[in-house]
């Protein structure tokens, strides 16, 4: 019997027709359900009362589930609006990201029936937005929709054609092992240069951020991003320590809290604003800036600790949240049909031709799919361990239609404007809170859509805020790097080219190719060529093509 037939025999071991057995063979009568009608219908559609759960349980576990993962909304468009363009970038990302993880949601609670949650992956989306986009290959971000739509329909056909498991296999463990820690790092990185904390300054190109009080030209509001920043993901420990609920949410906000209190504070004084070495006071440099925007057109100008906070201030605006499916409807839905397959710009890039760009399609559909893969299966036995939803194998239930569910989102996210839909390992705090179930995803897709109408609130979140999020997210990936053998000198060498990679080369694809290769080399080197298996010869192959021709 295959694997594949073993794991859909698995699939189906807790649906309520099939009967409990005792040791002496007698069969044991299910648990009847309390409630009739409606929802008796939908307890037993989604077993709520046979696995032992109540309503009552299931509905906190998708609340606990959906506070602790509800900053991707604001993450995730904080990182795309940088790259859609149009009128409300923020909005229009702030929209797909839902949309992702309303559909990847309900997927898991209707075809899964599991009690957990799918978003945007984190990792994923800073490779798109500052590798792929902003890294100067050339490539628009509907191009990158194209690679995530390839993403979700090569993780459907492995999926679907039992060569998910060979794929996984291909790839050396050195390698494995590194890449949540090689992207918790890429993403930490990420969130302390979006708050200010490590700055590019001077020749060692990072820096971290100055706190001097006593150095010239010091302003009280320029350290206020970064020192928010640093207190809000300390904070996340401590909530986390004690374990309360929804700890990344609470410090998001209570960083945002802490910032605006802070810019208020620095707003007293008199605030001025020096024009070309002439001082004059912020009111009316802004009058007459509104008056005649062209005055000011070229003129240097410097704000002084009040004024620059007061510029804070006076961008803030409530729009209607309506704008921001408006925008979405503009510039993301569909964009990837449309717009990305577009690639004239990055053919346009010197040295850049139609070989190139095949082996770019294929290197990065790959390694986007193997990232969203490795995601994916650890996210998985980690939050089916906690909730004892294994078989006696130790895989966890319904396997195969939970990954289905994964790439089945990642294509409607793909459509609909955002990165790689994943399980989101958060998901392990609402199985923690006692869910069981697919009602528990339903939970937690109710609330995301009740979210999605909060698109003006999340927008006035500051960057220093939500880098909290970026932060605390890289430390709980490092925790992948005890797994990696450092007393065998393969495979450490192998991992730590693969995560330094990823960081100092500010690129997760390259980071994965440089581990493969080196794995290569260090096999050949050692002796133990027929330990290669021809998956990772051709996986090699591509990242090297990639490596000399892109």
């Amino acid at each position: 019997m295959s694997e594949e037939t073993k794991e859909e025999q698995v699939s189906e071991i807790v649906e309520p027709e099939v009967a409990e057995v005792t040791t002496d063979g007698a069969a044991v009568a299910e648990p009847e359900s309390p409630h009739k009608g409606f929802f008796g219908k939908v307890d037993k559609f989604f077993g709520i009362t046979k696995s032992g759960s109540k309503y009552r349980t299931e509905i906190v576990a998708g609340v606990t589930t959906f506070m602790a993962m509800v900053y991707i909304l604001m993450v995730n468009a904080g990182m795309f609006q940088f790259v859609i363009g149009g009128e409300d970038p923020y909005g229009a990302a702030y929209i797909a990201t839902a949309i992702g993880a309303i559909v990847g949601t309900l997927l898991m609670a209707f075809l899964a029936k599991m009690p957990l949650a799918q978003a945007s992956g984190m990792g994923v989306n800073a490779f798109i937005v500052y590798t792929l986009v902003l890294g100067g290959t050339g490539l628009s971000y509907a191009n990158c929709m194209v690679f995530t739509l390839l993403d979700g329909v090569i993780f459907l056909i492995l999926t679907a054609t039992g060569l998910r498991q060979k794929i996984f296999n291909a790839i050396p463990a050195g390698v494995r092992h590194a890449i949540p820690v090689g992207i918790g790092l890429f993403i930490a990185f990420i969130g302390m240069q979006n708050a200010g904390i490590i700055v590019d300054e001077g020749s060692t190109l990072v820096t971290f951020v100055s706190f001097n009080v006593l150095a010239k030209g010091f302003s009280f509001a320029h350290i206020i991003a970064p020192l928010v920043a640093i207190l809000g993901v300390i904070a996340i420990a401590v909530m986390s320590k004690k374990n309360v609920k929804g700890a990344i949410l609470w410090g998001i906000l209570g960083s945002a809290a802490l910032y605006f209190i802070l810019m208020g504070l620095a707003c007293i004084g008199n605030a001025q604003a020096t024009v070309d070495g002439a001082a004059m006071s912020y009111d009316l440099y802004k009058e007459a800036l509104i008056a005649n925007p062209d005055a000011f057109k070229d003129a240097a100008v410097t704000l002084n600790s009040p004024a620059y906070a007061r510029s804070i201030f006076d961008a803030i605006s409530i729009s209607n949240p309506f704008d921001a499916f408006a925008a979405w409807g503009k510039d993301s839905v569909g964009v990837v049909f449309y717009e990305g397959f577009d690639f004239s710009k990055y053919l346009g890039v010197e040295g850049n031709n139609a070989g190139t760009l095949v082996v770019l399609l294929l290197t990065t559909a790959l390694s986007l799919c193997m990232i969203d893969m490795f995601d994916t299966i650890g996210t998985l036995y980690g939050a089916c361990a906690k909730g004892n939803l294994l078989d006696e194998n130790g895989t966890p239930i319904r396997m195969n239609r939970m990954m289905l569910s994964d790439a089945v989102a990642t294509c409607v996210g793909a459509v609909a404007g955002t990165s790689t839909v994943t399980t989101f390992v958060e998901s392990s705090s609402g199985v923690a809170a006692g869910g069981k179930t697919g009602f528990t995803a339903l939970v937690t897709a109710l609330c995301f859509l009740v979210a999605m109408f909060l698109s003006p609130i999340a927008q006035l979140i500051p960057s220093a805020a939500t880098a909290t999020a970026l932060i605390w997210v890289g430390v709980l990936m490092m925790s992948s790097v005890v797994k990696v053998d450092w007393t065998d000198a393969g495979e450490a060498i192998v991992a730590f080219l693969t995560f330094i990679t990823m960081v100092l080369g500010y690129s997760i694809s390259h980071g994965i190719g440089i581990g493969i290769l080196a794995y290569i080399i260090v096999q050949l080197c050692t002796g133990k060529v027929k330990t290669i298996s021809i998956a990772t010869w051709i996986i090699g192959a591509l990242f090297l093509a990639t490596f000399i021709l892109t």
